[in-house]
């Protein structure tokens, strides 16, 4: 964030500038472009929080905003995606520092004018575990950096709307918060799990009803017709065939997270009306004495499951009214993935295993467990596996320079679920793995001989570089934090 930018000198304002951005210079540096960024965004997160009907019609001078253009780069050029290139060829970290205050300033001069148009984005298939391949869509690096910059202006008027219920892509929010309020709530009853799961989520939104649900907030035409730019800007295949896109915001998009969430609200929206409908908790269990069924939505992106504390056929009546509910913004369900099930079954979510299971030693007494799913685990022992070919590293350094990030980040993951032993028997995979790796690089040597030269007191060491142990990693529970999760704008001062 402290990267250095030129400064860029440029006086005066253009018609249409607003009192909130009548300073066009060009921040002296990243940390200060974001300073300026993080003030006008919790502005614009009170205005709309303060005001539920609110429509902003003037905020497309905020997305080509000298601030928020640096920013947008710093984000672009950082990010993963920074590796790859668009149907331009032109891979951001390829920028050189002094190119890029010249190519801003073009493109800020080019959305200023209205003269940017959004480019087609690169298809590129991934292979899934299950054998499909999941399309991504890369657009070009100047989408990107627009895309960037309009997601900062937008993000904090929606989070104003957006229920607690809903996790993914949200600032200050993770998979664990998902996890942890299905754990809180299934452990007071909310038995029955509806799993949904949708068909082509990313692929089949449509169009007009995303938009339509943008206009609740957004009423600037050149925003608008900006979003719409990038959604209808359609798709280069990888066989080299340019293809329309009528529905749908492609996967691998800066702003597609953000606009899914926008359209999947309506579910959140649906299931937080029928939770205040319920009332206060002890009308809650009032009407549940009275054989009334209540529920509980959580949503991570485009996977969702509703918790029910009633009988299997209430939950079995959520296949129609789900359904009801996603079909206005050209959604539906897979009838092969969705199901219901109970929880003392068990099922998968994020990752996870969620399942009800009695606690040893405690007479009969059980709890909600949390730990890997077997799917994760499979997950893992293949990254495991692919990275200790022996054609895969020269030396033992280089391979726990791939090795270790590996191990750490699906172990930060799982920290806090029942795991310990399965972070051992990882541990011990990962050991042999190594072990056998060498004794492949040196099929000479006898056992004693390659544990004297190459691990010393059974340590694995090169470099100054140790292998990470899984079985050392601390395991404690996640606190369910409920509306408690601030936002970034919370606490900044305006």
């Amino acid at each position: 964030m402290a990267k250095e930018f030129s400064v860029i000198a440029e006086s005066g304002s253009s018609k249409g500038d607003t009192t909130v951005n009548t300073d066009v210079s060009w921040p002296a540096d990243t940390t200060e472009a974001w300073a300026r960024v993080l003030k006008m965004q919790t502005k614009l997160h009170q205005w709309a929080k303060n005001d539920s009907v609110r429509r902003f019609d003037d905020v497309f001078n905020l997305v080509y905003d000298p601030a928020f253009l640096v920013a947008a780069w710093n984000r672009v050029q950082g990010n993963k995606g920074g590796r790859t290139a668009g149907v331009d060829g032109v891979v951001p970290r390829s920028i050189p520092p002094e190119r890029v205050r010249g190519m801003l300033s073009e493109l800020r001069a080019s959305v200023k004018l209205g003269e940017f148009h959004p480019e087609p984005v690169r298809q590129k298939s991934i292979p899934k575990a299950n054998g499909k391949v999941r399309s991504l869509g890369i657009p070009t690096m100047t989408d990107r950096i627009v895309q960037a910059s309009l997601k900062l202006v937008l993000e904090p008027i929606f989070e104003a709307d957006f229920q607690p219920s809903s996790y993914g892509f949200r600032p200050r929010r993770r998979a664990q918060d998902a996890i942890a309020e299905i754990h809180f709530y299934a452990s007071r009853g909310y038995v029955q799990v509806f799993e949904a799961d949708i068909t082509a989520c990313f692929d089949e939104i449509d169009h007009d009803a995303l938009m339509q649900r943008v206009r609740a907030r957004i009423i600037d035409k050149r925003v608008l017709r900006l979003i719409r730019g990038f959604l209808s800007a359609g798709v280069l295949s990888e066989d080299g065939v340019n293809r329309n896109t009528y529905t749908g915001t492609p996967q691998g998009g800066i702003l597609s997270p953000l606009l899914a969430n926008i359209a999947l609200s309506v579910v959140d929206e649906h299931f937080q009306r029928k939770w205040e409908a319920y009332g206060s908790q002890w009308e809650r269990t009032k009407y549940q004495r009275a054989g009334g069924a209540t529920m509980k939505l959580v949503r991570y992106a485009d996977d969702f499951v509703v918790l029910v504390r009633g009988s299997r056929a209430d939950a079995e009546a959520l296949w129609d009214e789900v359904t009801k509910v996603l079909s206005p913004i050209g959604l539906r369900l897979s009838v092969e993935k969705t199901l219901v099930t109970h929880v003392d079954t068990g099922f998968d979510f994020l990752g996870w295993r969620i399942q009800r299971r009695r606690v040893r030693g405690h007479n009969g007494k059980t709890a909600i467990y949390t730990y890997p799913s077997q799917k994760s685990l499979a997950s893992i022992r293949d990254k495991i596996r692919l990275l200790t070919r022996r054609a895969s590293h020269r030396t033992l350094a280089d391979l726990l320079r791939r090795l270790n990030p590996a191990i750490r980040g699906w172990c930060s993951y799982f920290q806090h679920g029942v795991v310990k032993h399965t972070f051992s028997c990882i541990d011990h995979f990962a050991f042999w793995r190594i072990v056998g790796w060498l004794k492949k690089r040196h099929p000479k040597l006898n056992m004693r001989t390659l544990v004297r030269r190459h691990l010393p007191g059974w340590v694995i060491r090169a470099e100054g570089i140790e292998f990470f142990r899984a079985w050392q990693v601390t395991v404690a529970r996640y606190r369910y934090r409920g509306t408690r999760i601030p936002t970034p704008w919370a606490n900044a001062t305006a």
